[in-house]
């Protein structure tokens, strides 16, 4: 038995921290979700107490205390970078490499200010940005052996990487470094297509489907080399990443015809395009590279990790096309999950922790890793935000009440347990609302959630109920799979719309295309999330809801609005409730009504 192992990731975006313990995951927490600044890259200070909190243990007890990565390999980096950019490196320099000389580099002396010793050794261990996010894919997978993809911008070096795990190794096995990265070549084209790095990126996912992959042969012999093996290299005279303040070149203008587009601009259909485009070129470098691995590793299963991982139609086009027997996704396969890699690799590696494996099921937990509230401090913040509520003895009736509201158009906040670890609300803080209405996806995007009008929804459907609604092969409880929507109308051609609607997505994206047009998009997908027992709440709502209506499906999306984080707390909560056309919040047992509290106002 060893003590727990606390690990943390900052100073780049999505910040988080975890802790394990012999094997298991206790907790992890990323800390947009407590300081409310969205991605913040800041010292998980907030999320490190949670997590200390949540195990029940004083700094000095921990066996280990681990960061991500190794500061100064990434600083070589930076510095090498400039160097070879020559002119005006030093701008590049200040810019990218001195916060590491304030930040990064000086990880431990930081660390230490807040913890005060570093665990029984007083000693910070150092993981590599790849290795933490392999170990994030494999050791929580429900797999004994696995070939593992990891693909994101960069860590020190490597950008991408195909590694090997069984039982509690991890090898790696083959590299492809900086400054040759997928990921950031989609970042150049999110930023082409107006939308911030870094966090833009599964917007310009969902923008695909509304273009056509015209540019695909010009980005093929312009900009990036691929190989059969998937390795690849890119043309570094259009896109960059050393020193400048804008990731693509003048040239990359002139080769695609047009300027980047101005953020919050309309959408021509050059930058639809444009989005089908890398879309088209990133789901074949993925596709090739997981072909490799499965040449490499000779294994039936592929976990995967990285920011990458997260695009979601290209997973669902890799399990469709049934190389490996299963495929697995780290649910936070970004930066914050780095943090919970960094700690399993510790227990695994370091400490010889055994894995358990043999259920069939991962050991995230469902990810509901983060903090949950007692009712008597979530009665505490109704009563000081003056709210008129009900409290209900009996969770089926509540749940039977809110399935009836939501079966007549109600949208409803639902705040349940643990909050969920990663970038997906997966029914701990999720908005909902009833699939089947076809007015839902323009109510949540403009009242609700107040994000831009071409953006899907994405469905939770009862596990046992998913293959009457979407062509998908087993369970997807992350909501990192893209499959085809059944019985939906093959009849609307998307383009033919952008062209008779001059580009018009709003118009585009509300037209009805199936009997649960609220979640199927313009290509007739859907970002899939089966529920079963394993998220006790969401279930049994769901089944409330099927009772009512004979349909064991909703539309779920994150409990927050544009430009925030994830609610955390029972106030967050309520303040996005009373903020938005949230109608009907449910907070643990307590239910509030919009209306109810217009009248104890008035």
């Amino acid at each position: 038995m060893t003590a727990p192992i606390l690990a943390v990731s900052c100073y780049y975006h999505d910040s988080a921290a975890a802790i394990v313990s012999n094997g298991a995951i206790i907790a992890a927490a990323q800390e947009e979700r407590f300081t409310r600044k969205k991605h913040d890259a800041s010292l998980p200070v907030h999320s490190i107490d949670y997590c200390l909190k949540e195990a029940g243990v004083e700094p000095g007890d921990l066996e280990a205390v681990v960061y991500y990565e190794n500061p100064m390999a990434t600083l070589e980096r930076i510095l090498k970078a400039q160097v070879h950019e020559g002119g005006d490196a030093f701008a590049g320099f200040h810019d990218a490499a001195l916060p590491f000389f304030s930040k990064r580099i000086h990880i431990e002396a930081h660390l230490r200010d807040v913890l005060g010793r570093l665990g029984k050794n007083d000693t910070l261990f150092l993981t590599e940005h790849h290795m933490a996010h392999a170990a994030s894919a494999f050791f929580p997978s429900p797999f004994r052996d696995a070939a593992i993809l990891t693909i994101d911008g960069v860590g020190e070096w490597a950008t991408t990487t195909l590694a090997y795990g069984k039982d509690t190794e991890l090898t790696m096995l083959r590299e492809i470094h900086f400054p040759h990265s997928i990921g950031l070549l989609y970042s150049a084209f999110t930023y082409y297509c107006g939308f911030r790095v870094n966090s833009g990126e599964y917007k310009l996912m969902g923008l695909a489907p509304y273009g056509k992959p015209r540019f695909y042969e010009t980005i093929r012999d312009n900009l990036i080399d691929i190989k059969p093996d998937g390795s690849f290299r890119l043309n570094l005279d259009y896109v960059g990443w050393h020193n400048s303040t804008r990731i693509i070149s003048p040239k990359f203008d002139q080769l695609f015809g047009a300027p980047p587009r101005e953020p919050e601009s309309p959408f021509q259909s050059h930058y639809l395009d444009m989005a089908a485009s890398i879309q088209q070129v990133t789901e074949e470098v993925v596709s090739l590279l997981a072909a490799h691995a499965k040449r490499l590793t000779g294994s039936k299963n592929l976990a995967l990790a990285g920011g990458v991982a997260l695009n979601c139609v290209s997973n669902g086009k890799l399990l469709k096309a049934g190389l490996f027997d299963n495929v697995w996704v780290q649910p936070a396969a970004g930066d914050a999950g780095g943090a919970l890699g960094a700690a399993l690799l510790a227990d695994h590696v370091h400490c010889k922790t055994p894995r358990q494996v043999g259920n069939g099921r991962d050991a995230m937990k469902n990810c509901y890793l983060g903090p949950s509230f007692s009712r008597q401090k979530v009665e505490a913040s109704l009563q000081s935000h003056r709210l008129d509520y009900e409290v209900y003895a009996d969770r089926d009736e509540l749940f039977s009440l809110v399935a009836r509201e939501l079966a007549d158009g109600k949208v409803i906040g639902f705040f349940y347990g643990k909050m969920e670890f990663g970038p997906r609300a997966l029914g701990a803080r999720s908005i909902v609302a009833d699939a089947r209405n076809d007015r839902m996806q323009s109510i949540l995007n403009l009242k609700v959630k107040k994000r831009e009008s071409f953006r899907p929804f994405a469905p939770v459907v009862l596990l046992e109920d998913a293959p009457g609604y979407f062509d998908l092969a087993g369970a997807s409880p992350y909501m990192l799979f893209v499959a085809d929507v059944l019985n939906a109308r093959k009849d609307l051609d998307v383009a033919e719309l952008i062209q008779q609607n001059d580009s018009n997505l709003y118009a585009i994206a509300n037209l009805s295309r199936s009997g649960i047009p609220a979640v199927t998009h313009v290509n007739n997908t859907a970002r899939i999330q089966t529920a079963d027992e394993q998220s006790p709440f969401f279930h049994k709502l769901l089944r409330a809801f099927k009772e009512a209506t004979r349909h064991g499906i909703l539309v779920n999306t994150s409990f927050n609005v544009r430009g925030e984080p994830i609610v955390c707390t029972p106030s967050d909560a309520i303040l996005c409730f009373l903020n938005t056309g949230i109608d009907i919040l449910v907070i643990e047992d307590c239910i509030a009504y919009k209306d109810m509290q217009i009248t104890s106002i008035m």
